[in-house]
């Protein structure tokens, strides 16, 4: 009996995401997730207490106010000034309310944002390595997703292949910064360089190319640098942020799209943003949420100590002999593995209790990824583990 287009698309999403899957739910780490004897560094998940800030404004914001206070909301207004002003002061642009649409999370402002703009048959360009799940968002979307590698030397965009993959049909590119895995920030120079690249793509096509920037790190940024957002350079661009990082609370899904003052044609694109969020099954984040959003917007985690982190493991992974990047942002840092085998390195740091990303899941075959969100406990007990498989590794050379 012949399969439905329908059965089809599901059955090639499975093939694309079952590796990830069969690692998050059958593999040695998922087996042993809550075993407080591990050191889990595998996703960006706190291993420490919620910050006492965020609970105290969760309890204090779901006392009612008034009878509609858990009535359907599709964007309470102090919630959306507080982001509109948040970003006036971070972006340094004169971004209003209007543009500011509140969702359940930077998974759903990705989603959105795409349903917004594709028209069957669109392509959108997503960078690689990618977060797991641009070409599954692009794909449901009802546009082709085109990969584009990085500069695998530097980490940095590689504009040429950008270029290279733009077509009459290609309407948007999705850019991370900082990025995930590699903890790049894109410099002004690359943005610039971008924009010009698009701006004449657009022209071409006579169909503007859009950039949805995922700012989902752009807060988590260590030795005091500064961040670049592509709105800054391109007005076409769909800031998209989630507050799952700062408040390291990534189970309670808040984010939010936002338009910059210079997108052409924002007022036509609010109504379809809107429809998007509808058809995306309700992606508005709930009501409390958005009533203590004004208070959680002034929350962080405390980001000096994910910095010292940063440094205590790249100190001790270099001294053992690791080859490691320095991220300038983002929870992650990205050793190489001794073993072109990725996959069987992070098995053998297993079975010293130590449990890692392969970078295989993240289209970076050789390195693994680990999450800075671990506590100082993890890291401890870990650094034996580190040392003494790159040892047993050094010894047997035949694997990989």
């Amino acid at each position: 009996m012949a399969t439905s287009p329908y059965s089809q698309q599901v059955g090639s999403l499975l093939e694309q995401l079952g590796p990830l899957f069969s690692f998050m739910t059958r593999s040695p780490w998922a087996q042993r997730q809550g075993d407080p004897t591990i050191c889990d560094f595998v996703v960006g998940n706190p291993h420490d207490m919620p910050l006492p800030g965020f609970v105290d404004a969760l309890q204090r914001w779901s006392v009612p106010r008034t009878k509609d206070w858990f009535a359907y909301t599709l964007g309470e207004q102090p919630a959306r000034a507080a982001i509109a002003a948040s970003l006036r002061e971070r972006r340094q642009l004169p971004f209003d309310e209007e543009d500011v649409f509140i969702t359940n999370g930077g998974f759903a402002a990705i989603a959105v944002a795409l349903r917004a703009i594709i028209d069957p048959g669109d392509e959108v360009i997503f960078l690689s390595p990618p977060w797991f799940f641009y070409e599954l968002l692009i794909q449901a979307s009802g546009a082709v997703p085109v990969r584009v590698k990085v500069n695998l030397a530097t980490f940095d965009l590689d504009l040429e292949a950008i270029a290279a993959a733009i077509t009459p049909r290609t309407r948007a590119i999705i850019v991370n910064s900082p990025h995930n895995p590699t903890g790049v920030i894109y410099p002004p120079e690359t943005l610039e360089h971008l924009a010009r690249l698009l701006t004449a793509a657009s022209a071409r096509n006579s169909r503007a190319l859009f950039i949805l920037s995922d700012e989902a790190y752009s807060r988590i940024v260590f030795d005091g640098r500064p961040y670049f957002s592509p709105a800054a350079f391109y007005p076409n661009t769909f800031v998209l942020y989630t507050y799952g990082k700062t408040l390291l609370a990534p189970g309670q899904r808040l984010g939010y799209i936002a338009l910059p003052p210079s997108m052409p044609g924002r007022e036509q694109l609010r109504p379809a943003i809107l429809l998007a969020q509808f058809m995306t099954g309700f992606a508005v984040a709930n009501a409390l949420l958005q009533h203590a959003l004004p208070e959680l917007e002034t929350l962080s985690i405390d980001v000096g100590h994910l910095e010292r982190k940063r440094d205590r493991l790249l100190e001790a992974l270099r001294e053992l002999g690791y080859d490691v990047h320095t991220p300038a942002g983002t929870f992650y840092l990205l050793p190489r593995s001794p073993w072109a085998d990725d996959r069987a390195f992070v098995e053998l740091l297993g079975r010293h209790d130590v449990f890692v990303l392969p970078g295989a899941l993240v289209e970076l075959p050789g390195y693994f990824r680990i999450s800075l969100t671990a506590n100082d406990d993890m890291i401890d007990r870990a650094i034996p583990g580190f040392a003494a498989a790159l040892e047993q590794a050094r010894t047997t050379r035949g694997v990989g």
